[in-house]
């Protein structure tokens, strides 16, 4: 099985991707509408086709990204949890809100608790019908009977902890460990006296309809056909930038002896430096489509991240830099042959 733990650090939520190896079939938990192109692109990276969304309850602190994502990629909002040969179990357990859902892999090795059950902690109960008595059965009742050795990976966690387990949160959670009794858990988590979350009045409206916005939005840029990576970089193909090389601004970020070298450079470049760039970032327009190229690919990723720390909205990287450029034998200037 395929498995990755993403986090979102606005809402400080854990989104995780399962994925059956022999199919590659795969589902998301608890996708952030923000997040999408990531998820996205990790998808395709890892050549994978994403059928389910799951959630694990109606969040208050983000919007859900399973309806653009079924947009995108057509997955579907799943009700029966089958992915290739692999599939979860749903096991009931509300309290923090009334309706919330832990997923149990099949062998029991894992489980994502979402808001139920946190690394040495839970979710709050005082809104969206939450009830701490209900939240502390649910974990006695369908958490807490799972195998000692099953991981949990909860929906969030603030201190940057990643995973625990049945075992662990039985003998340690100060809220929830086996030794504290069901009074003293209600009274504990009455009088926490938290306030709302920040998203809250959007979060849940737009997470009652899957995360469907109210108007059709696009995230992607409009200006060419670009691909976003998992490293968090747009990249434009060498065919696409051949046949538009009048209408972009073409930043070439290595040294000048590379640029007059034997690969050559794109027509049309312009000379700047990678370590020069942010200093001498106003003598470009930020009204213009801006392409970096390099060698390979590495440093003009970069440049696109100093470009758009300096206010360049529409900056994407030459994918495989000249190397690929050369490859595809499009036209260059000086270089050798």
């Amino acid at each position: 099985m395929i498995f990755r733990q993403l986090y979102d650090p606005l809402s400080s939520t854990y989104t995780y991707l399962l994925a059956d190896e022999g199919s590659r079939d795969a589902l998301l938990i608890d996708p952030v509408f923000e997040q999408v192109r990531r998820d996205a692109a990790l998808l395709e990276e890892l050549g994978l086709r994403l059928k389910l969304t799951l959630e694990t309850h109606v969040h208050a602190d983000h919007v859900t990204g399973a309806w653009l994502l079924r947009q995108k990629l057509g997955s579907r909002i799943a009700e029966k949890i089958q992915f290739g040969a692999r599939y979860l179990q749903a096991r009931p357990t509300a309290g923090h809100t009334n309706a919330c859902l832990t997923y149990v892999l099949d062998d029991q090795s894992m489980a994502f608790t979402g808001d139920a059950l946190f690394i040495r902690g839970c979710g709050r109960t005082d809104f969206q019908d939450g009830d701490a008595r209900t939240l502390y059965r649910s974990v006695r009742n369908q958490i807490f009977t799972l195998p000692d050795h099953c991981l949990i990976y909860p929906g969030h966690d603030y201190r940057g902890l990643t995973v625990t387990s049945v075992g662990e949160e039985k003998l340690y959670n100060p809220r929830l460990a086996e030794s504290i009794g069901e009074n003293d858990f209600v009274g504990y988590m009455t009088n926490l006296g938290l306030a709302h979350p920040k998203q809250m009045d959007v979060a849940i409206p737009a997470n009652m309809k899957c995360g469907r916005p109210e108007k059709t939005t696009t995230l992607d840029p409009d200006w060419a056909p670009l691909t976003y990576t998992f490293a968090g970089i747009w990249e434009v193909q060498p065919h696409w930038l051949e046949e538009h090389l009048r209408e972009v601004q073409i930043v070439d970020v290595r040294e000048p002896d590379e640029f007059n070298g034997p690969l050559g450079h794109v027509p049309g470049a312009r000379l700047i430096p990678l370590g020069t760039l942010t200093a001498r970032a106003d003598e470009l327009s930020k009204a213009e489509p801006t392409v970096t190229v390099c060698r390979s690919g590495a440093r003009s990723a970069q440049a696109t991240v100093l470009l758009g720390k300096c206010g360049f909205e529409k900056v994407a990287n030459l994918s495989g830099g000249m190397l690929r450029w050369r490859a595809q034998r499009y036209a260059v200037e000086g270089g050798a042959d």
